[in-house]
Order: C-alpha cells, then structure tokens, then sequence
C-alpha cells in the first residue's frame, strides 16, 4: 500500500495499547494510572487543515487576513516595494519580489483590505493625488483600500474615496489616475501574486464570513463535530482524559470582540457533562491567547505575528485563566488546566512567559488545591529543561512537551529506520531524564503517527507508531495523542479503528536489541 494513501492510518490504533507496566499514578484518574488522552483539535479551536470544509462558503476564500502578496506594475513591469520594509514612502522599482515587497492583508471585507508591511507598518494615503507611503502604525479608513479582481490575476486598487491607485514614470505609487482604467497596460493595473494563504483559524474565518454567516457556520460545527457518542466511543477504547483546546475568547461569552463567535463556553460545558458521565477527565488548554502566542492559525493569530507579549495580553491571559479555574474547579470531571500552548521561544521570551506561569499557577490554586497546573515548553530552539529550573510551583505542576516527526527541516530527509531511532535515542533519553529530575511531572500532550517519510513500509509505518507509544508510556504524566477527526475520511478515528486496528502490543518485539 503506498504510504500518500495510508497517512494517518494509525491515527486511533493507540487505543489497543491499554496493559501498561505503569511507575508513576495521576492523582485524580484510577488507580495505578496515567492519561491516556486524545486531543479534541479543530473543535473549539479551529485548524483549517482539520476541517477545512468550514472555509469553502467564505467570498474571496484566498484573501483571508494573513494572507502575503505582491503587486507588479504591468506597465512599468516593476513590483510595489515598502523601502526598508517599511517606514518610509512606497516604489514602484523592483525587478524581483522579496520580503520588502511582500504585504500582508487586513481584511475589511469582502473587496476591502489593509496592507501591512513586513515591518508592521500599513500603507497609508490621504486625499486624491496623494504619493501612497508605509508610514501608519495603525489601520483606519486612510489605510483602507479596495481591490477589483480580473480573472486573469489582474487587479485595481482604490482608495476608500474611490482614487485609482497607479504606478508614475518615476516609479512613485499615487492615487491621481484619471477615469476608469481598463484591464489593458495601463498604469493603474497590477498583476497580483498570492505568495502564501496559509492561515485558517478563528480569525479568518469569522472576518471572512462576517459575523451572521459564521455564527452560523460555527453553531453547525460545534453541534456536530465532537457529541456525547464520541466520549463514548473514547471510554470504551480505553481513553481516560480529554485535551480540549480553548481560545481567549471563551472568557467573554456569549459575545466576545470581533471577529469571534460565542458559544464555545456551552459547548466545552457540554464536554464536561459528557466526560463526567463516561468516567472520562478533562484538560483545559488555552490554546489561543491574546495577540497570538506564535503566530499559527491554532492561536488565532490575524497575520502571523506574535503579540501575546504585551501587559495587556498578558493580564487577559490570566483573566481567561481565572475565569476557567473558577468556574470548572469543583467539577468532577477537571484534571488539570494549561495555561499556555506552545509559546514561540523566537518570540516569547523566558522573563515574560515564567511570571506568567507563576501567576497562571497561583490562580488556579486559589481555586483548586488539587487540580494539575500545566505548563508548555516552548516551540522551536528552547529545552524544557528551562521549566524545571523556573519554580512555578511545588504541587501537581506538569511540563508539556510535544513530540513531532514534522515540521522541522531535520527530519525530512530521515529513513524511517533512521526516524524510529531517533525516538529511542533522543526521546527516550529525555523523557527519563526529565523523569528523574526534582519537580514537575512529564507529559507527551501532542504527538501523531506522521512523519515525513515517503519511501517507507506499512511495516516501518507500524514500527513507527508502536516505537511511540511505548516511549511516551514512560512519561510520568501520560500522553495525548492528537487529534480526533477531520475532513478526510482516512483520519477520521472511528474509519481507523475499524479499518486498520493494528493490535499494536507491549509485548511485541523490540525494534532494535
């Protein structure tokens, strides 16, 4: 079978993998246990590669806040540039297109958007025959411009006051273009590149659909994508704990600022009452934080930008976290509550994120003294062992770390041999390490059987699964795998478990002696 058709299809086969040889318990879960959980990802909080037939409706679905393009003068055959990348007037004078003349829209509407710079700043003008400049901080009505589309990548550019934009011979962008310009070479047409889309979250959703149109689409899904029948499911497959990633917002339901839609706080109610009633536990993750915390759709970043890191942003934070501590503390079903998902390291530093930590700590515990405190690791160039050495606190505190065989250049051009490996002889040696060390327990909350092998076997593809869950069983704390559903009908769970049910066993053969 080719490995492109049985992506995922390990997905749920964890579930078989129920005898454990278990040294460590959680407080709170049965005797002699640890979690064994699943992630409820592109629930609450949305991934559009999880489901991304939520975004099919939106008008102008590839010009979604986030998105990066350029304009190329088809009369001057040059592209729009941001001098310096922004801070100064705009040029209509490069031959080849980089970071300077990549902009990044703020949708407005439909056909209305704002243009940000790779620095931050937005293009601004003021009145007809103004020289358009990258000077603005911030976006109003002067930085908001209108976009007529030509179905051959062709387009026009308005001002709010209805001035056509166009390139000048000395290679100036103004808005004094007379009349209507036509779709031929004229100096007010520019061909338009997309150069990524690649943001499909919270944000672009509900800006792309406005508000009405997404409350619908939302209400949809949060009915229908995970009910009581998948708790069910889970209990009877030997799942104990549940990761459910929340957004910032769910804090001021049911009318949070736009563009975000209430009802996430009814539906993570709903979980709660179902996992209470299949004997399952739950784990709160604020998933999405104030200004995004690292810049990926699944924080409802609105551009790709990091701006978690400002007081502001910081102190909601931990209102969100205060309202979740003090409304779920005395419910049966809480395990624990993370109080930040994957922190960029490039971007959050150490001396903002700890005292955040600290603080996040010292509210859950004015609500609960049991319930488990947990904190992620930072993404990209961080060891979590900085965490350990920050004192957060002293009781039920736990470390989050995610394991991935993805999204990291190292790994592409891995064997699978060389991927398994590379579980036992960095995973494995960690894991323990951190096992041992004086604080908080150890849990693998993100981890999928994917990898980026494309030559592999279903044989290596198996080995690569069963290599995981025994190495993360180690972890004091358990494991989450994620995630639950999508789209596609070969990772939904229910097709995998009983499509491809590995009977995957901690008794089998070790890979390597």
């Amino acid at each position: 079978m080719e490995l492109v058709i049985r992506k995922w299809v390990f997905a749920f086969s964890l579930f078989s993998w129920l005898i454990f040889s278990v040294a460590f318990s959680v407080e709170g879960l049965d005797e002699d246990s640890k979690v064994r959980g699943v992630n409820l990802g592109g629930w609450l909080v949305l991934e559009g590669w999880i489901k991304s037939s939520l975004f099919e409706g939106i008008p102008n679905p590839d010009m979604l806040d986030g998105t990066q393009v350029t304009f190329k003068s088809v009369k001057l055959q040059k592209y729009v540039c941001a001098e310096n990348g922004g801070g100064s007037d705009i040029s209509v004078n490069r031959d080849a297109a980089s970071s300077w003349e990549t902009f990044t829209l703020w949708r407005v509407s439909e056909s209305e958007f704002q243009f940000r710079t790779v620095q931050g700043q937005f293009l601004s003008c003021y009145g007809n025959g103004c020289v358009v400049s990258a000077t603005a901080k911030s976006a109003s009505s002067t930085e908001t411009f209108q976009i007529e589309r030509n179905n051959d990548g062709r387009v026009h550019i308005k001002t709010k006051s209805g001035a056509y934009l166009q390139a000048t011979i000395d290679n100036q962008l103004v808005t004094d273009y007379p009349g209507n310009p036509g779709w031929d070479d004229n100096a007010s047409t520019f061909e338009m590149s997309i150069v990524a889309n690649n943001l499909h979250g919270d944000y672009q959703l509900g800006n792309g659909y406005g508000h009405n149109k997404a409350k619908e689409v939302l209400e949809r899904h949060r009915s229908t994508f995970i009910d009581a029948g998948d708790f069910e499911f889970l209990h009877r497959n030997g799942i104990n704990t549940v990761r459910i990633p929340v957004g910032w917002w769910i804090a001021y339901d049911p009318n949070p600022p736009a563009p975000f839609i209430g009802g996430t706080l009814k539906a993570l109610d709903n979980a709660f009452s179902w996992a209470h009633a299949y004997k399952i536990k739950c784990i709160i993750d604020l998933h999405a934080a104030p200004g995004s915390q690292n810049g990926m759709e699944h924080s409802a970043s609105r551009d790709g930008t990091v701006g978690w890191t400002t007081s502001e942003s910081v102190s909601q934070s931990l209102h969100v976290i205060d309202f979740l501590a003090s409304r779920y503390a005395n419910h049966p079903a809480l395990l624990g509550i993370e109080l930040l998902n994957e922190p960029s390291a490039a971007s959050v530093p150490l001396d903002i994120l700890v005292p955040y930590y600290k603080h996040g700590y010292q509210i859950v515990r004015k609500h609960s003294p049991s319930a488990y405190v947990i904190v992620c690791q930072r993404i990209g160039n961080a060891n979590p062992i900085e965490l350990y050495q920050a004192d957060i606190g002293s009781h039920n505190l736990v470390v989050d770390l995610h394991y991935y065989n993805l999204f990291d250049p190292f790994f592409v051009n891995l064997s699978p041999i060389e991927n398994i490996r590379f579980i036992y002889e960095s995973r494995e040696p960690q894991i323990h390490a951190l096992n041992d060390a004086k604080g908080p327990l150890v849990f693998i909350g993100e981890w999928v059987n994917e990898w980026n092998v494309t030559n592999g076997t279903q044989a290596e593809y198996q080995d690569f699964g069963r290599t995981q869950l025994e190495v993360y069983d180690a972890a004091s704390f358990g494991w989450s795998y994620w995630t639950l559903k999508n789209d596609r009908e070969h990772w939904d769970f229910e097709w995998n478990i009983k499509n491809n049910y590995l009977q995957l066993s901690k008794h089998s053969e070790p890979i390597f002696n």
